[in-house]
């Protein structure tokens, strides 16, 4: 069985595709496109979050426009303003300036009205502690915003310090069995700052397959399955966009039972200003 996992995406300008996608449910694109510009699409059969990356731009959705959105300069500087696009439906993006803009998606049979997420909408926080902490931004969630509507797609961003790790114990979503555990797919989309820093992520499953990858601007990580974490090279921030799809929107995710006690310590850790 091919296990590869990982990839970049092509930045050029315009749509970018990933060059292969080894999962069934969860697909990625990425938008670049100058001042004036104007990109046209459909949804088909898959529900997509646009997830404005940096910069600002119009869309058309059907019969509905959301007027220049957008405004954070890149994923560092602040949290995004995204919209939600139903399947069924016709696409219109215009750049007011220089955009990037993140497309996940996922298949949906959902009869749902386009909307726009605003920055006021989404969650932020701390998870872990001490070395193994990070922030993030929940952008679509059924915890953080239960009122939108969304078949399949679950979507944050993740923040991870210098030299920190993220994703910590490493967890996985395999099966149905919840509370404890929601069978998911999931990718990653990765930017690190300053630019010319990189990462490690590490994916590895239950039968012995091991894969891990430098992580830099525009890297893929795609996870139908396994255990997952990344962590940051000292001196740089790594961010990724983080969006999950499977049979249901509730999460839940098994932490590598080896490695689980570290998850355990984080209240202490905390209780030290760690």
């Amino acid at each position: 069985m091919d296990y590869r996992y990982h990839c970049h995406i092509p930045a050029e300008s315009g749509y970018n595709s990933l060059p292969f996608n080894p999962c069934d449910l969860l697909d990625f694109g990425l938008l670049r496109l100058e001042a004036g510009a104007i990109w046209s699409g459909e949804s088909g059969d898959r529900e997509i979050l646009a997830v404005i990356l940096g910069g600002r731009a119009s869309f058309t959705v059907g019969d509905r426009s959301f007027e220049n959105l957008g405004g954070r300069a890149d994923v560092f500087s602040g949290k995004p303003y995204s919209v939600y696009i139903p399947a069924g439906s016709r696409v219109s993006v215009t750049a007011v300036e220089p955009v990037e803009i993140a497309l996940p998606s996922a298949p949906s049979d959902l009869d749902a009205e386009p909307y726009v997420i605003d920055p006021s909408r989404v969650a932020t926080g701390r998870w872990g502690a001490a070395n193994f902490s990070r922030q993030y931004h929940q952008i679509l969630t059924e915890i953080s915003q239960p009122d939108l509507p969304a078949a399949r797609l679950i979507v944050g961003e993740t923040y991870t310090p210098s030299g920190n790790w993220s994703t910590y114990p490493p967890h996985r979503h395999a099966y149905d069995n919840l509370p404890v555990e929601a069978k998911h797919e999931e990718m990653y989309y990765f930017r690190v700052s300053p630019g010319g820093g990189f990462g490690i992520s590490r994916v590895y499953t239950d039968e012995g397959y091991e894969e891990n990858f430098t992580v830099r601007d525009h890297a893929m990580q795609m996870m139908p399955a396994g255990y997952h974490t990344i962590v940051s090279a000292p001196g740089y921030t790594t961010y990724f966009l983080w969006f999950l799809a499977g049979t249901q929107r509730t999460q839940g995710a098994l932490d590598d039972r080896d490695l689980a006690w570290v998850g355990q310590r984080v209240p202490g850790l905390r209780e030290l200003g760690l």
